[in-house]
């Protein structure tokens, strides 16, 4: 079996790198560019910083900081 390398949490890793629904640079990291949450097991993210990233995500996306789409495919 071939195995892929242990992917490590960026959050858990770099202390000063914090999780906030304003920080639209981080957080667009971490969505595809459809609009959706990528999941844990393609970045790496431990689950507890996914829960964060996750709710940081949604509450940008209620204040339109960020899309919750992309614009029209053609």
């Amino acid at each position: 079996m071939n195995r892929g390398r242990v992917k490590v949490c960026r959050f858990c890793e770099d202390k000063a790198l914090k999780i906030d629904y304003k920080s639209e640079r981080v957080l667009r990291r971490f969505v595809t560019e459809r609009g959706k949450i990528i999941p844990r097991r393609m970045t790496g993210t431990c689950a507890r910083h996914q829960r964060v990233l996750m709710r940081a995500i949604k509450r940008a996306r209620q204040i339109a900081l960020m899309p919750f789409v992309a614009d029209a495919v053609k």
